[in-house]
């Protein structure tokens, strides 16, 4: 049997768009002579299409959708996610399907058994589980059909969910030739090998080659980064499709493949993971122009690189705005970057607007000292100018704030804060530096001055973020620990040798900062905790 992984790219809700995308995919796989083709999940809808699946005509459309599939697919088996209807009386009228075409029928669905919902997903708000399981006799083969999460329980690699059910085992006893599952599973730093072993303890289990295929693509803050694989009933893996690209990987089931040797370039799979998710939000949202405040600082040098190469240098146009405290070192390096990037740089000084603020509010703050509204006041102003460049000639602001800063507040709301789109807002300080070092491993395109200069909001004489901040290091440490691994305050304490005192003021700080970032752009997901998407504390509390 000759299967092809279509490892696509959907817009949600886009049903025509995807669609055409499908029966493309279709087209292709017949002139290559495959016997199956492999979507990823609800690749009809894309994924997730949240609450548009409780509009009844957009469910109605996916079912016309389907039946265009169904008439594509003469002398080919399609196998595709969609979500659908059923008429069981039960607590929900949907399941997350995977539909299986042979020669233009429609055979049947196997619905998904496990919903995730914790994290990112929420599954349960739509969607009945389903622990029926189906085997299908195609091309003499006998079939096993998973959908995404339905592999994972198996593999005890869940961390907010264990499920009584485990579909692996329950496929155990029928014996399949072949374990196929159709996935959207989000990238994050760790997700690639946890998904091959994944993969790998199915195929060892049910003693039968196990292949996979993963949407691909940026749906506003998620990130799929696509790697579809091929692994062996030894738990080998065998073949592999590009990653944060659209692939067709064609196996061969009756061909003796050899292991595949597999690297991951976690700095590489980072940078390709913020440009697509950039380059998406930006394609499947109608923009193609980007804004950006270049101050000189490593932040907002990092996330031009990353808009270069996902928008093309032409479609980037920085705002250099400098005070009084402006350093000249980071104006010079701001203008060197620009040119090495090759994007369009306009200077625009933000003194005057400053001083006529000072000037208005000066017999209202008269006899008071002086403290971050003055300094929150020159973030503001540059907020101000930002947007209105962006409102009239229609550029999306990218925020560049990094996740150490917004864990700690130390950002300006309606200031530096203001944007469309947060693009680093995943990368704590540290990885900020890396990456951005990464960017300089074949020849200097970020000045050696941004990578080496303390880091500075620049918003009074000689400032610099230490003298607010403890360490980076330390930051960094306790917001990993914290937020996205739940490690008591104590047990971080003693882990890193810190002060216990230390850890608690700054998990205070994170809670009490809470109401900034709800008012932030979106952002890029890369970790396993991003505060964009799947992290869920009220902003009034008194736990913390």
């Amino acid at each position: 049997m000759r299967i092809l992984l279509a490892q696509i790219n959907p817009i949600i809700g886009d049903l025509e768009y995807n669609t055409q995308k499908i029966l493309g995919a279709i087209e292709d796989a017949k002139k290559q002579g495959v016997d199956l083709i492999l979507f990823p999940e609800m690749c009809i809808t894309g994924y997730p299409p949240e609450d548009f699946l409780l509009l009844h005509d957009f469910i109605d459309t996916v079912h016309e959708k389907l039946d265009e599939i169904v008439a594509a697919s003469k002398e080919i088996t399609v196998i595709v996610g969609l979500p659908r209807r059923h008429e069981d009386k039960r607590e929900k009228h949907l399941c997350n399907s995977a539909a299986v075409i042979h020669n233009q029928k429609l055979l049947g669905f196997q619905d998904k058994a496990l919903l995730p919902t914790y994290d990112i997903f929420d599954e349960r708000r739509y969607f009945d589980s389903s622990q029926q399981i189906k085997i299908w006799d195609i091309e003499g083969k006998t079939l096993a059909v998973t959908v995404c999460e339905d592999i994972w329980q198996h593999s005890e690699l869940v961390k907010f969910a264990s499920y009584k059910y485990d579909p692996i085992l329950a496929f155990k006893e029928v014996k399949p030739d072949l374990l196929l599952n159709l996935s959207a599973s989000p990238y994050s730093r760790t997700k690639l090998q946890k998904r091959l072993a994944a993969g790998s303890n199915a195929a060892v289990t049910l003693d039968c080659p196990v292949v996979l295929c993963n949407q691909v693509g940026g749906n506003d803050s998620l990130i799929f980064d696509g790697y579809s694989f091929y692994v062996g009933a030894d738990g080998v893996l065998r073949q592999m499709a590009k990653g944060f690209e659209e692939d067709g990987l064609v196996i061969d089931l009756e061909k003796e493949m050899s292991p595949l040797s597999f690297e991951q370039d976690h700095h590489q799979d980072i940078y390709r993971a913020l440009v697509l998710g950039l380059e998406d939000y930006f394609r499947k949202s109608g923009f193609s122009q980007a804004l950006i405040g270049l101050s000189g600082g490593i932040d907002s040098a990092l996330v031009a690189c990353i808009a270069v190469d996902a928008l093309g240098k032409e479609n980037v146009l920085t705002l250099n705005m400098p005070s009084r405290y402006s350093s000249q070192e980071g104006i010079n390096d701001a203008k060197q970057l620009a040119k090495n990037l090759g994007i369009e740089r306009w200077d625009i000084p933000i003194e005057k607007p400053f001083q006529s603020y000072l000037d208005l509010l000066g017999p209202h703050f008269a006899n008071l000292p002086t403290d971050a509204t003055e300094e929150n006041l020159q973030a503001r102003t540059r907020g101000m100018i930002l947007m209105a460049i962006s409102n009239k000639f229609g550029k999306v602001v990218l925020s560049t704030g990094n996740k150490s800063e917004l864990a700690m507040g130390y950002a300006t709301l309606y200031g530096d804060m203001c944007g469309g789109l947060g693009v680093i807002s995943d990368l704590t300080k540290r990885e900020v530096y890396s990456l951005s070092k990464w960017i300089n491993r074949k020849g200097e395109i970020i000045p050696k001055g941004i990578i080496e200069r303390p880091p500075s909001a620049e918003l009074r004489p000689d400032q610099k973020d230490s003298d607010t901040l403890p360490p980076y290091e330390i930051v960094d440490n306790v917001l990993c620990d914290y937020v996205e691994e739940h490690i008591p305050p104590k047990e971080i304490a003693e882990k890193h040798g810190y002060p216990l005192k230390v850890v608690l003021e700054l998990i205070k700080r994170i809670h009490a900062n809470e109401y900034k970032r709800r008012q932030a752009a979106p952002g890029l997901r890369i970790s396993e905790k991003a505060f964009s998407v799947g992290y869920r504390f009220p902003i009034v509390q008194r736990w913390i």
